[in-house]
């Protein structure tokens, strides 16, 4: 059985959970370390205090009961822990609550007295931690007792383990509140991308006009819309091309097989000779041709837009200028069109040459057919700022400008007669685009400096 991903918003919550318990955790160690310092420290200066009031009213004489008595305002009286020690750790006097025991003296307490410094140990005493100071009583700089007192450790066991519990229930609980507030929040943040969701799956083939709401606040989600607004304007336009594209290719498609058909059902109309059954069968092949270069150019364009089979190879720009210009001077002179070469700077590009031949050789070719006798055409190659620049200018009437994006689209004609003359598709400048821009290059017209038209490839330089 396929599990089923989790939602984004889901996944976002589970992470800042996560996180928030991770740092949860990390504090309340933190708390619970500092309490028990300070808890400890409290009880340290506690015991310290006592053990002076101790030392105090042994040096001053005072009874063991009298200082027992100054002691209950300091000590619970059910934790009332002290003795009295002569320097060889003999017991003296021992508190009550003691009922027998005695504070143990450790061998670093022990050091601690003799260099005349308090000492602090934990202790174990009837299965209780209890928590002693080792304080020297000096006359005339000698060690003449020492004080001890101690305290039972478990009321501040009880506090840490009451902080404990505390944060047992309470870590949970926030975050469960968080997860439960972060939820609803990412529900929230997230709506919008939902809502952006359910719009695009409304938007198909027949509806690509329609567009997702940008709610003008300029953040991300915005930024979002617009790109995906951005998209399906392309996709518009770019299905708007294909629908386009597959009209006029139906229409040159059905113009040679009307002609064709016409050509044949009138030859077996009625019986002909054998001069009127070639002179039909010469107008059918000739509608055939026209059909298979028509079919040509539309593969060549369909291989040329999703970019070149062959691998990309190193090109020598001046052969291939020159292979073009050799080709296009035969076209030419049955044209009366003079083809020629003009400067043509070393240089090299990365591409398919074959591709490229057929790009230069169409806009040659368009040149020589819409150029009167005896005008010209000329190509020439040029680097500039790390770009390849093959310039195919002519001499003819030239392009008007309102119409110079419009003659690289398919099926574009400016001409109808004259291309009904050569015998043109509409499809060269088109699949000479394609070519170039598969190369990762551009393909511009502009005025020639005689009148004509000047049309340039920019090619990267290898």
């Amino acid at each position: 059985m396929t599990r089923r991903p989790l939602s984004i918003h889901t996944r976002l919550t589970l992470w800042y959970a996560g996180a928030l318990l991770a740092i949860l955790i990390v504090i309340s160690g933190l708390s619970y370390s500092l309490l028990a310092w300070s808890l400890a420290q409290d009880v340290d200066r506690s015991l310290l205090t006592v053990a002076e009031v101790v030392r105090d009213a042994s040096r001053s004489g005072e009874r063991l009961d009298v200082a027992e008595q100054w002691l209950r305002e300091f000590l619970d009286p059910e934790h009332q822990l002290f003795q009295l020690l002569d320097p060889d750790g003999t017991l003296r006097l021992r508190s009550r609550r003691l009922r027998g025991d005695t504070l143990p003296l450790s061998p670093a307490a022990r050091q601690s007295v003799i260099e005349g410094r308090p000492a602090f140990d934990t202790v174990v005493l009837h299965d209780r931690r209890v928590r002693v100071v080792t304080l020297p009583v000096r006359r005339d700089g000698r060690l003449v007792e020492v004080v001890q007192v101690g305290v039972p450790l478990r009321p501040t066991e009880r506090t840490l383990e009451r902080w404990v519990e505390a944060l047992a229930v309470l870590v949970p609980l926030g975050v469960g509140l968080a997860a439960a507030g972060g939820r609803v929040m990412a529900r929230a943040a997230l709506k919008p991308v939902d809502d952006m969701s359910q719009a695009a799956r409304r938007i198909d083939a027949e509806a690509l006009a329609r567009r997702i709401r940008v709610r003008g606040t300029g953040d991300e989600l915005d930024r979002l819309a617009e790109t995906l607004n951005g998209m399906l304007a392309r996709l518009e336009n770019t299905f708007g091309e294909m629908r386009r594209f597959s009209a006029d290719a139906a229409h040159e498609l059905r113009t040679p097989l009307t002609a064709l058909k016409g050509t044949l059902e009138v030859a077996l109309r009625t019986d002909r000779s054998v001069a009127e059954y070639q002179d039909a069968l010469t107008s059918a092949l000739e509608e055939v041709d026209r059909l298979v270069r028509l079919a040509e150019d539309l593969l060549l364009m369909s291989r040329a837009t999703a970019g070149p089979e062959a691998p990309r190879a190193r090109v020598d720009v001046e052969p291939l200028v020159l292979d073009v210009a050799e080709v296009g001077a035969r076209l030419g002179k049955e044209r009366g069109v003079a083809v020629r070469v003009g400067p043509v700077a070393p240089a090299v590009v990365l591409g398919d040459a074959g591709a490229l031949r057929r790009a230069l050789l169409n806009l040659v070719e368009n040149g020589a057919k819409y150029t009167p006798a005896g005008g010209r055409v000329e190509l020439t190659a040029a680097v500039t700022e790390g770009d390849v620049l093959i310039a195919v200018e002519d001499t003819g009437p030239g392009i008007d400008p309102a119409d110079a994006a419009r003659i690289f689209e398919p099926f574009v004609r400016l001409d109808a007669a004259r291309a009904r003359e050569t015998g043109g598709a509409g499809l060269g400048l088109a699949i000479a685009r394609s070519i170039v821009v598969a190369h990762r290059g551009t393909l511009a017209v502009a005025p020639g400096a005689t009148g004509g038209a000047r049309f340039t490839i920019r090619l990267p330089h290898a």
